[in-house]
């Protein structure tokens, strides 16, 4: 029950900002912060237990279910284990830094936003925990929709073309997922009698010669959201036209909902079919981790930069979660995590510059070091996280993902090697355009306010502990780790 509490109260929070801003300009963005800050303590409870109780052999700690609509099949099933609870504290943390970075930003119909903002946290939630295919299905339109709204109504000039692409983009890959479950719904029926969208029921559905496209119609619509080159193109968009809080949520959370959907329904539901298509899937990673390298290097909207930086980081994830074995799905779960935190932190402090220079340009930039030498600073940090230095986690999840693709593909993981290498190219690049070099802005500026630094001090503090104690992480998700790999790595 405490699951659907934690959801319902994004609901209700969302709710309340918007009904209440007609009495009280300030009131939303104070629920959306208890809200968010509600859930975390409430996760943080929950991970407490979790860490000192009791599992089955599946991992699993928390299995809620509730009869919905049972003429049909559907239920409403919301179970946790170490995986969704990961994934729920990186929620919970982020949606807070994405409510105190709209805090000053948002001027304009702050009730509506702030709904937009926890309903988009709901949705996000509801993907991590559903076991219900159906209801599964429910949350991921949920987090879609107000989303689109945050890039339309409190996007930049080019905010309407940004949200109708990342719409249609999305919402093709779901339509694509909504007919793979009515077809796996379909056949479990077939062979049992019995009509149901339940994940574990479903587990033992045998869909034959039509295995191969039912997991294709789930495998595209995650991996459009991850995104997978080529169907990245809405991102870079969306990322430049959305406000920081949305750019936060769609690079740490959003993002994260398609690694977590090929992780718990691909390579579940259909092994056999996602080990025969291993060595493309782990070619697709290893394009996308040089592609996305290439690109952010070509940037000249900070924005966009960054955007690309995700789509080379989240081929470290496709390339792990198709190496099959544990080492690498340990990498991804913390690849998952730290690319949240680090990608995540440089959209704020984009969003930082852009409401003090007013210009999203890096050729504008420049020299800015000693008007805000505390915010180059934290940027320098960041920039080391998503270089892939030591002490910092992503050092961490990167080598474990390399580690455990060699002994699967020796050959794509070299080439996914060099991806580090040209990591350097863009991140210096980045940090001597805006930061270094003579100085182009004469206005005064001020450096970070004690809202901005409490952020960054928050986001800074969670990199470099992931970096210094990642066994934590690990020992959550190892229950789970040997239901979720195939044992044996793919032959190629």
């Amino acid at each position: 029950m405490i699951l659907a509490v934690l959801i319902i109260l994004l609901l209700i929070g969302g709710l309340l900002c918007w009904l209440l801003e007609q009495w009280n300009k300030v009131l939303p963005k104070w629920i959306a912060l208890f809200s968010a800050t509600g859930g975390l303590l409430l996760t943080v409870f929950i991970c407490l237990q979790y860490t000192n109780g009791v599992r089955n052999s599946s991992g699993w700690f928390i299995n809620y279910q509730l009869s919905w609509i049972p003429s049909f099949g559907i239920s409403f099933h919301l179970a946790l284990d170490g995986l969704s609870l990961v994934m729920l504290l990186l929620t919970f943390f982020l949606g807070i830094l994405a409510v105190l970075c709209s805090w000053n930003e948002i001027k304009e119909k702050q009730g509506f936003y702030f709904f937009n903002l926890l309903w988009t946290l709901a949705g996000i939630c509801g993907v991590f925990v559903a076991m219900d295919l159906f209801l599964f299905y429910f949350f991921w339109e949920v987090m879609l929709v107000p989303m689109y709204f945050l890039i339309a109504i409190w996007g930049d000039a080019n905010r309407r073309y940004a949200s109708y692409k990342f719409f249609l983009f999305t919402q093709a890959g779901g339509l694509l997922m909504l007919l793979a479950i009515l077809a796996l719904y379909f056949m479990h029926a077939a062979q049992t009698g019995i009509y149901s969208f339940d994940y574990f029921d479903l587990l033992h559905t045998s869909p034959g010669a039509a295995a191969k496209w039912i997991m294709m119609g789930f495998l595209f619509a995650f991996m459009v959201k991850l995104p997978v080159v080529p169907l990245h193109n809405w991102l870079p968009d969306a990322h430049g036209e959305a406000p920081t809080g949305g750019s936060l949520i769609l690079a740490g959370l959003l993002l994260k909902t398609g690694a977590y959907g090929i992780i718990r329904f691909v390579i579940t539901l259909f092994p056999q079919q996602a080990q025969a298509l291993a060595w493309w899937a782990m070619l697709l990673g290893a394009i996308g981790i040089l592609y996305g390298a290439f690109l952010a290097f070509a940037q000249t909207d900070l924005k966009r930069l960054i955007a690309y930086t995700s789509v080379s980081h989240m081929g470290f994830v496709l390339l792990g979660i198709f190496a099959f074995n544990e080492i690498a799905m340990d990498g991804v779960v913390m690849q998952i995590l730290t690319h949240g935190i680090s990608t995540g932190a440089l959209f704020v402090i984009a969003g930082m510059l852009k409401e003090r220079l007013h210009t999203r340009d890096i050729n504008q930039m420049g020299g800015l070091w000693t008007a805000i030498p505390l915010m180059g600073g934290m940027t320098m940090v960041f920039t080391m996280a998503a270089l892939g230095l030591p002490v910092l986690g992503s050092f961490i999840a990167e080598f474990l993902v390399l580690m455990g693709a060699f002994s699967t593909n020796a050959a794509l993981t070299v080439w996914a090697t060099l991806g580090l290498i040209f990591s350097a190219f863009y991140a210096l690049r980045m940090m001597q355009k805006v930061f270094l070099g003579p100085p182009t802005v004469t206005v005064p500026l001020k450096d970070m306010s004690a809202r901005e630094y409490i952020m960054m001090a928050a986001l800074t503090i969670s990199i470099i502990v992931l970096g210094l104690f990642p066994q934590p992480v690990i020992n959550m998700v190892k229950d789970i780790a040997g239901v979720l790999v195939i044992k044996q790595a793919p032959a190629h």
